[in-house]
């Protein structure tokens, strides 16, 4: 199942795509309960009993036209990113990809945007890269749990377009939360892929390739197998270090980091799974 958030008049609403052409607004689903956003979903249905309440539904489904796609949700308790998960990307830095543990930081959700927002290169930078990424997303509480587990705690997985001032970060690696937390500077989206449809698109999670496209010309792709850290490590690592919650995100790293000036256009494409397409503009001093 795909689930993403729409505008809806003056107010938001979560909805199943069912396919190319319909939807159904999750609420229609659950009568008498409220699903303003993809998150609101996760943390209050399972995917079974989605999938479930689909099967049940009989009503006519809704058309897109349109609906205007916003960020799945605002308000994820974490987000964090993985630096350099790619030996091929760490190679384009001339940096030394991680060895023994991943590393990792934090973003905060004011950088949040979605599909067909623009992406503000800030005034303080002349280098800003993008960075399409796999997104998986926490769908219970996780705490101390081992790699063999670590995938039965996602919810689903989602395109990222995570974005660096990267000159900043090159004056000192110590300015990284700096370089990644502009506003503008994580969209995700348009929709999240529950684990059950990932399940029967691939074989194995590590099969899902990630692009990083410019203008439309494919600038860097790899295949999640070619990670350091393969989502169920990084989700078990990140565990031992705190609790994960319902709706958090691990941005599991890019294959490729492209320079975006103004009036470029670039996108997350993974195939199968979705494609998140936006715009950049310079910000004026």
């Amino acid at each position: 199942m795909k689930i993403a958030t729409i505008a809806h008049g003056a107010t938001t609403q979560a909805i199943l795509l069912v396919n190319d052409n319909n939807f159904v607004e999750v609420s229609k689903l659950f009568p008498g309960e409220d699903f303003p956003d993809v998150k609101r979903v996760i943390e209050l249905k399972t995917i079974k009993e989605l999938s479930q309440a689909l099967t049940n539904y009989s009503l006519p489904l809704q058309q897109i036209n349109a609906e205007k796609f916003l960020a799945p949700y605002r308000n994820p308790g974490l987000i964090w990113g993985i630096g350099l998960n790619y030996a091929a990307h760490a190679a384009d830095l001339s940096a030394v990809a991680p060895g023994d543990e991943p590393a990792s930081f934090i973003k905060g959700d004011h950088t949040i945007i979605g599909y067909g927002d623009e992406i503000v290169i800030p005034f303080q930078s002349e280098r800003t890269t993008a960075e399409a990424e796999l997104g998986i997303v926490i769908g219970k509480y996780c705490r101390n749990v081992s790699e063999a587990e670590a995938l039965d705690y996602l919810y689903g997985v989602v395109p990222i377009l995570d974005q660096t001032a990267e000159d900043i970060l090159q004056k000192n690696p110590r300015f990284l939360t700096r370089s990644k937390n502009f506003p503008t500077f994580f969209s995700f989206g348009p929709a999240l892929i529950t684990m059950d449809e990932v399940n029967s698109l691939f074989p194995q999670i590590s099969e899902i390739k990630v692009e990083t496209i410019i203008n439309g010309d494919i600038y860097r792709e790899n295949t999640v197998s070619n990670m350091t850290f393969n989502p169920a490590a990084l989700i078990s690592f990140h565990s031992h270090v705190m609790p994960l919650y319902p709706g958090d995100i691990i941005s599991t790293g890019t294959p490729g980091a492209v320079h975006i000036n103004d009036g470029d256009t670039v996108e997350c494409n993974i195939p199968r799974v979705g494609r998140l397409i936006n715009n950049v503009v310079k910000q004026g001093k």
